[in-house]
Formats: structure tokens, sequence, C-alpha cells
């Protein structure tokens, strides 16, 4: 039985960054932080400011038959579990395959019961802990006294997995699947990466994030393996039996100058393009969770919201539904995975031609990470804008794509890529990317 301890704090931020750097030495922890965002997300219901699973006392990893191996995990537990899905899930829940190459080796899945979870909400830390009082106290006091934030992550040399040309070519081939009605849109992915890549995981997070202050930020340590996350999306929400996907689609960029960003952010809401894209993904998600859903409970909140974060407009559609009774809260997860907004439409024949096209398997870009409570209630973000990287390969990885349709131009679809990872790529190159 866990016991809960609370105690006020002024600083946020400077707390949140030394339990990162304190929790180095756990092989498992998993940081989200909703950046106080809640304003600027539309029915974002966040529960904390952020949340930190620390430690690990049992984990879930299973090979094969994962979803249910982890139902099985949570009802034997029924305790706090973070972790993460991992996108080639979809060879198990779609039957598919994938040979690209694999140069991270995320699992498929992996949860973890952590030793300890901090929870911070308006001024108030909540400890979840195993420990007496008196060492709760001592260990608040020790993560207080933190002082070595520094690590070193600058100037790596990025490559990139294909060059421009090719992009280009690649959108011309994927646009003509559309054209002969395969597939209506298709989420497409290119690859920076790093090799014989050295840093300090814990600093560019915190960098990152001070940057960003995006509202579904994660950082993941699982032994050798680490994700720095900035992401802006929200992949499913459940409190109660209520249930909220957020999927993302059209980005534009953020301007110092404040009439020309206003102007940008008009252009957002009003593209015809970006709109198509959204009505498309929305009318897939519903689907999804019609699966698993109490009947005639989908619906959609809103349609083509644009909200304005640090480095970018987004436009955000809301779809909630009502879990059905005889469903289990993980079916709808399954049900949905992958996000239609990181695969197309048709969900199958994208992700079949995602195989074709791309040179790498994704494995945790665009999947998940999130918690699951002790209650069943879970919230799993999108992984988007961020960094994978593995220790023991010293392989750094940087994804990022965008939905083709038969409205796309490639140039553009190149360049709102270039947007989308302009923080990251900036970050750890040290140098001014256009875009």
């Amino acid at each position: 039985m866990r016991n809960r301890f609370i105690y006020t704090l002024k600083n946020k931020d400077t707390f949140a960054k030394n339990l990162i750097f304190w929790a180095k030495k756990y092989k498992h922890s998993c940081f989200l932080d909703s950046n106080k965002q809640s304003e600027k997300m539309p029915r974002n219901y966040a529960n904390y400011d952020f949340l930190f699973g620390v430690g690990a006392t049992k984990v879930c990893s299973p090979k094969k038959d994962s979803f249910d191996s982890l139902k099985i995990f949570y009802e034997q537990n029924k305790d706090w579990m973070f972790g993460c899905f991992s996108y080639d899930l979809k060879n198990e829940t779609g039957e598919l395959t994938s040979e690209n190459i694999d140069n991270l080796h995320f699992p498929n899945l992996f949860f973890f019961i952590p030793k300890i979870v901090f929870s911070f909400k308006e001024d108030t830390l909540f400890i979840d802990t195993f420990l007496a009082k008196k060492d709760t106290d001592k260990l608040v006091e020790e993560i207080k006294c933190i002082e070595n934030h520094e690590g070193f992550f600058g100037n790596l040399k990025l490559q990139k997995r294909e060059t421009k040309q090719e992009y280009l070519e690649k959108i011309k081939q994927i646009k003509a699947h559309i054209k002969r009605g395969d597939i209506y849109e298709m989420n497409y992915c290119q690859e920076f990466f790093s090799e014989n890549a050295e840093l300090n995981a814990e600093a560019l997070f915190c960098k990152l994030n001070k940057k960003t202050k995006a509202p579904f930020s994660a950082f993941l340590h699982l032994d050798d393996k680490y994700l720095v996350c900035s992401s802006p999306e929200r992949f499913l929400r459940k409190q109660s039996q209520h249930i909220l996907s957020q999927p993302i689609k059209g980005t534009r960029k953020r301007s110092e100058n404040k009439e020309v960003d206003s102007q940008l952010k008009k252009e957002l809401l009003n593209s015809e393009k970006d709109k198509s894209e959204n009505v498309m993904i929305t009318d897939l998600v519903r689907n999804d969770l019609s699966k698993y859903a109490r009947k005639a409970s989908v619906k959609v909140e809103e349609l083509f919201g644009v909200y304005s974060f640090e480095q970018v407009h987004q436009m955000i559609t809301s779809i909630s539904a009502e879990l059905s009774s005889d469903s289990h809260f993980l079916d709808v997860i399954e049900g949905a995975f992958p996000m239609g907004s990181m695969t197309g439409a048709p969900k199958r024949k994208a992700m079949e031609l995602i195989e074709k096209f791309e040179c790498t398997k994704r494995g945790l870009f665009s999947g998940s990470v999130g918690y699951i409570s002790p209650n069943g209630d879970f919230d799993f973000n999108v992984v988007i804008r961020s960094i994978v990287y593995n220790v023991t390969n010293k392989y750094f990885s940087v994804m990022v794509g965008g939905a083709i349709t038969d409205k796309s131009v490639a140039e553009q679809e190149y360049d709102e890529c270039l947007i989308k990872v302009k923080a990251i790529l900036e970050i750890v190159t040290g140098e001014k990317v256009n875009s």
C-alpha cells in the first residue's frame, strides 16, 4: 500500500529539473509535463502540471500478445503504471510486417510500476511512495539540493536519411497512389540521425522543454534507451468513462512580428488543404472510437480549432466518446492504435505504403507515452517533435513527417517538416535553421 505525502513548493520548474537529474541513477523513469498549457489546449482537462514515475518495482514488456499481457499486468497490480506503445505494435494488431532498419531497438510495449510517483499541481507536490514520512521528507530535501544540471549535447552532426530530391520524388509517388484511389491520405516521415553520438539526455530534455513548452512533453528513460519529447498532441485520454482524442493536422510557424504571426494563424484557419486533412482523420478517429464506445456517444466537440504554442500554430480537432460498460479501457487504446494522425486513411493501406516508402522503422516515434492510474484512467501523447537515443549504439534519431493528400505540394511539405523540428535541430546542432 502506498503512502501519500503532500508538500507546498513555490518553484515548480526548478524542482522538476532537479527531479530529472536526481532520477538519473534509476534505470527506469518517465516524466510527463503539461507545461501549464491547459489554457492553450482545447478541453485539456489536465490533472497535473507534471507527473513523474521513478524506479521500477515490476515491469511488463512482452514479446507477443502485448495488449493482452498488459491487461493481465494491470488487473494483477492496479497501481500506477508508466510506459510506452511503439508504432511497430501495428505488426501485432494489424498483422503487418516491417523489414526496415532499426538502430534504436525500443520494445513494442513497455510499462513499469514505479517505486515513487511525484505529481505537481498549483504549488502542491504529491508523493505516492512506499517510504515512511521521515524518509520522504529527507528525499524532498535531497532533491531540492541537486545542483549539477550540466550536460553535453550540442554541435551534433546530423545526417539526412534521404536527400531533399529523394523526398520530393517519394511525395510524387505517394500522390500517384492517392490519384489511383489506394489511399486518401498518408503520413510520410523522414529521419535525421547521428552515429557515434554521446550526450546527456536529461540536459537535452530540460533545454528543449524550456524552449518549446509543449503540452504533452515527455522524458522516458528505459535502461540504455531515451525519449526526449516535446509533443503538442494528445492520442487518447480516459477520465471515468469519458474518452478524448485530439488529433493534429495543420501547422504554421510562429513569427516574432505580431502582425505576421496573426496572418499565419489566419492562413491556417482558412486553409482548405489542412481542413480536408482534419476531416479525413476525424472520420477515422470517430470510427476507431466507435468500436468500444457506448452507442451514439461519439461526437466531435470541436473541429478545426487553431491553437498557438511557443514554436508553431496547430489545427486541432477534439473527438470524445463514452466507453461502453462491457469494454476494458485497454480495448479502446488497442482499437485506435496506431493513431490516425500518424498513419492515414484507410489506415491499413496507409501503413502498408508507409513501410514501402520510409527507410527506417519508426519504433517509438509516432507511438505513444503516458500513464495508467490505479483506477484505470489514462493519458497518452503522440510521440512527435522528439529525439530517440540509444546509449549502447550511440545512435541519435529525429523523425518528422506530415500528411500527404492530393492537395499537397511537395516543396511545402518539406518546408513544413523543417518547421516542426526547427527547435530540436537548432538545439542539437547549435545552428540556425531557416524555415
